[in-house]
C-alpha cells in the first residue's frame, strides 16, 4: 500500500483551521449498463465543512455520493470514468485498498442499518475489523468515544449489551453514526439519514451533523432544501446527471445564477 488512504491516522490531532479541499472530482461519468447516469460533474469537497447533495429524485445525488468510497464497485453493470482525487490521490488507482478508502470516507445509508448485534458489538465491528484496539480497554474507549461524539452515549451506557435493532429510528441512525466514527474516518458521507426520521429525531441527528464538522468533512444527500440550508456551508444541486450550480449555500438559495436552480428552490419542478 503505497498510498495515503489509511485509517490509522486520528482525526482530532488534524489541524481544522483551514477549509482546503480534501475531494476533488474532475469530469465524472457514471455509467450503468447503457445508461448514462452521471454527465462529467466536477466538484470540490473542503474540509471541515457541510455539503449537501440537492435535486431531484433520480438526478445523480446518490450516484455521485458512492463514487467518492467506490460503493458503485459492488454493482457489476457500473462503469465510473473520470478523476476523484482525495488528498491528491486517485482513489481508483490501482494501489489504492478499497477496504482502507471505506474507513477513511465511511458512509451512512437513508435507513438506518445495524447490525443485528449488540450496541456495543455494533460500534465495535470496524475497529475489530481494521485492528484498531490493541486491548479490550482501548475497545472500550473506542466504543464509548464514538457513541458520546453520535450523542448516544447517555441513552443507551446502561444497555450497551442489549441487541441495536431494539433502538429507536432515531437511536439506530445515531448509531450508524458511531459504528463510522469508530473507525476514524475523515470524512462521512450521508445519503437522506434523516428521511425515515421524524421531526425530533431528524433534528437530534442535525444537531450531530453540525458539531460533527469541527472534526470531519460531511457530505449529504437531502431532499430538504430547509435541511440543507439548516447545516450546510456549500450546496450543489444537481439535475438530470448534471451539476447545475454549486457555491455557499445562503447565496444559491438567495441568489442563484441559473433559471433551473431558482426554478427547483420555488418548487417549480422537483
Amino acid at each position: 500500500m503505497n498510498v495515503p488512504i489509511q485509517a490509522e491516522e486520528n482525526v482530532e490531532n488534524r489541524s481544522n483551521a483551514e477549509h482546503g479541499v480534501i475531494i476533488s472530482t474532475r469530469d465524472v461519468n457514471v455509467y450503468y449498463g447503457d445508461n448514462h447516469a452521471l454527465h462529467g460533474v466536477s466538484l470540490d469537497i473542503n474540509k471541515h465543512q457541510v455539503t449537501s447533495l440537492i435535486g431531484p429524485s433520480g438526478c445523480g445525488k446518490s450516484t455521485y455520493l458512492r463514487c467518492l468510497n467506490r460503493m458503485n464497485d459492488t454493482v457489476d453493470s457500473c462503469r465510473v470514468t473520470g478523476e476523484i482525487l482525495l488528498d491528491g490521490v486517485d482513489i481508483y488507482g490501482p494501489s489504492v485498498d478499497e477496504v482502507l478508502l471505506r474507513a477513511r470516507v465511511g458512509m451512512v445509508f437513508q435507513k438506518p442499518n445495524p447490525f443485528p448485534k449488540s450496541i456495543y458489538d455494533n460500534v465495535a465491528y470496524g475497529p475489530r475489523i481494521h485492528g484498531l484496539a490493541d486491548n479490550k480497554d482501548d475497545l472500550d474507549e473506542i466504543v464509548l468515544t464514538s457513541l458520546e461524539k453520535a450523542g448516544l452515549i447517555k441513552e443507551v451506557q446502561d444497555r450497551l449489551h442489549s441487541s441495536g435493532t431494539g433502538l429507536s429510528g432515531g437511536q439506530q441512525q445515531r448509531l450508524c453514526i458511531a459504528r463510522a466514527l469508530a473507525v476514524r474516518p475523515d470524512i462521512i458521507l450521508m445519503d437522506e439519514p434523516c428521511s425515515a426520521l421524524d421531526p425530533i429525531a431528524t433534528a437530534k441527528v442535525e444537531e450531530l451533523i453540525d458539531e460533527l464538522k469541527e472534526n470531519y468533512t460531511i457530505i449529504i444527500v437531502t431532499h430538504s432544501m430547509q435541511q440543507a440550508a439548516r447545516i450546510s456551508q456549500r450546496t450543489a444541486f444537481f439535475h438530470l446527471g448534471e451539476i447545475v450550480e454549486t457555491g455557499d449555500t445562503e447565496k444559491l438559495f438567495t441568489s442563484p445564477t441559473d433559471k433551473r436552480t431558482q426554478g427547483y428552490i420555488t418548487g417549480r419542478f422537483g
